[in-house]
């Protein structure tokens, strides 16, 4: 504890505004070679006492953030399964997510820092905690683990400062979201082409609003469903996509695309639809639940999804409107500097920290990192029941902590505690690909299945722009960068409802800069060139 409660001098401070969760908001071997539990390195390749540091049992203590469904008892049979097969005695402690940072951050500023921590995302405390010499730097043992091997060069520079990569991501898809689709059916009823380009884009989406598409009489349709915040802006390709930084100024650097010419084109492209009447009626006040029931009740012929994550209820919906009804994805646009591809996504949703001091027990660090690396396995969809015996004991054994039905995995609700999983810190199968999740046969309804496969298809071979934001550390972005967002999300917004002109562009582009925007370029040019990134296709 030493070197914590030195630690809790330097960050005693921290405490009253550790709640602020600002900032960022996942060799590839084939599925048929995904470890095991014994795969992982035994304790006597990575320690000086072998078989004796199997034999010791140690105490890990974790603190983890959720949603209160998500919660399970304090003690369980999930539990008593892992203290078993890892031979410790785990105290994992979960938070409701609205609470956490506050606890996290006592925690810390006492001198308490568990071995296993999370975070959302490297917001500022992560950075400060990081500096102050709270994390283990876990350069040295990344290679020495299967699933740690697998995550992509990019996303380990999210999680690294001076050179040292202080946590480990939790996986999340880099593709699929946010992909648009559009109803395929009512381009057939107007004799339509899929648009290839903005401009065709824009006629689409005035014929699906003026012209009828779904032959019912009545003026009840509009093209393009949006919602508060300009979400989405349909932006088919890196280059307009607003959150990356692709473009450059009259200086050379990297800037946001949020105050590129390509967006201004974008944001007049928008305000174009809304004088129209093809965008959602009052959609500066419309969430995205609502917005996503006007696409399948029949009202909107253009909106977004992903084959991960779909509500079949609404898409049995649509049918029973409509059993005609086709939806297709819509493939990304050339960019004038002759791009073609979608933005990829940071590939990652929360991140595990583990406490310096494990670094004075390496049998211990090798423990933790062992039972870290057993919940991140990835299993092929055909192997998630008992025939694969590490996905039977992570999910509590067939029968008692899940069924099968259909061939799909259905786990027993977490409040039960019946199985490891519901007890893991990171239990988020890290993938090889995002494609061999092969989410598409998990669904039963024909046509979710079909768009799935459509949506898996078309970003399989498609090119991603890597943002090289995700992959640098700025003070300003850390601190100010939702804020400055913010600005220029309401500014434009005012554009494209008519209370703002567009040729207030440059004022506004200003505005933004004295505000921070112009520091934060700097930072994020300076720090791209001291790391050698870039914003790049893959």
């Amino acid at each position: 504890m030493k070197r914590n409660k030195a630690i809790a001098t330097v960050l005693l401070c921290l405490v009253l505004t550790a709640c602020s969760t600002g900032g960022n908001n996942p060799g590839k071997p084939s599925t048929g070679d995904q470890p095991s539990a014994s795969n992982s390195p035994s304790a006597s390749e990575t320690s000086g006492n072998g078989d004796n540091a199997r034999r010791q049992k140690f105490t890990i203590n974790a603190i983890d953030f959720r949603n209160p469904a998500a919660i399970p008892p304090a003690t369980g049979r999930g539990l008593d399964m892992i203290n078993e097969k890892f031979n410790i005695d785990y105290k994992p402690q979960f938070v409701v997510i609205n609470d956490y940072m506050q606890k996290l951050s006592a925690n810390v500023a006492s001198g308490e820092v568990p071995d296993i921590m999370t975070m959302e995302g490297p917001i500022a405390n992560f950075y400060k905690w990081a500096k102050q010499g709270a994390f283990l730097p876990l350069n040295d043992y990344i290679d020495k683990y299967p699933t740690l091997k697998l995550v992509p060069d990019y996303v380990w520079k999210s999680m690294t400062l001076d050179g040292q990569i202080y946590a480990i991501p939790r996986y999340f898809p880099s593709s699929y979201l946010g992909s648009p689709i559009i109803r395929k059916d009512w381009l057939d009823k107007l004799g339509l082409k899929a648009p290839t380009n903005y401009e065709e884009l824009k006629e689409v989406a005035i014929a699906f609003t003026k012209n009828d598409p779904d032959g019912n009489n009545k003026n009840d349709t509009y093209g393009m469903a949006i919602s508060e915040y300009v979400n989405p802006a349909y932006e088919l390709g890196g280059y307009w996509e607003f959150r990356s930084w692709y473009h450059q100024d009259e200086e050379g650097n990297y800037i946001p695309n949020f105050i590129s010419d390509a967006r201004k084109e974008h944001v007049a492209w928008l305000a174009d639809l809304e004088k129209e009447g093809a965008l959602t009626p009052n959609s500066a006040v419309v969430n995205a639940t609502q917005a996503t029931n006007d696409f399948f009740s029949g009202k909107a012929g253009i909106w977004i999804s992903s084959p991960r994550g779909m509500d079949e209820a609404a898409f049995n919906e649509l049918l029973n409107i409509n059993p005609d009804a086709k939806i297709e994805p819509i493939e990304p646009f050339v960019a004038p500097d002759g791009e073609q591809g979608f933005m990829a996504y940071k590939a990652y949703y929360g991140m595990t920290m583990l406490s310096a001091e494990l670094a004075d027990d390496p049998d211990k660090l090798h423990r933790v990192l062992e039972f870290l690396d057993f919940g991140r396995t990835f299993y092929p969809l055909d192997e998630r029941n008992k025939s694969n015996p590490d996905y039977d004991w992570m999910y509590g054994n067939e029968g008692t902590g899940y069924t099968v039905e259909d061939g799909t995995a259905k786990a027993e609700s977490a409040e039960k505690g019946l199985a490891p999983i519901n007890f893991y810190i990171d239990g988020l199968m890290w993938a090889p690909s995002d494609d061999a999740n092969e989410y598409s046969r998990t669904y039963k309804s024909p046509a979710a299945k079909e768009l799935a496969q459509k949506l898996e298809e078309m970003h399989k071979n498609t090119k991603h722009f890597i943002n090289p934001i995700y992959q640098i550390f700025s003070e300003t972005y850390i601190s100010k960068g939702s804020e400055l967002d913010m600005f220029l999300y309401e500014e434009q917004t005012k554009m494209i409802f008519g209370q703002r002109p567009i040729s207030d562009w440059d004022k506004m582009v200003q505005e933004w800069r004295d505000k921070g925007g112009t520091q934060m370029i700097e930072e994020v040019n300076e720090a791209m060139k001291a790391n050698g990134v870039k914003g790049e296709y893959k």
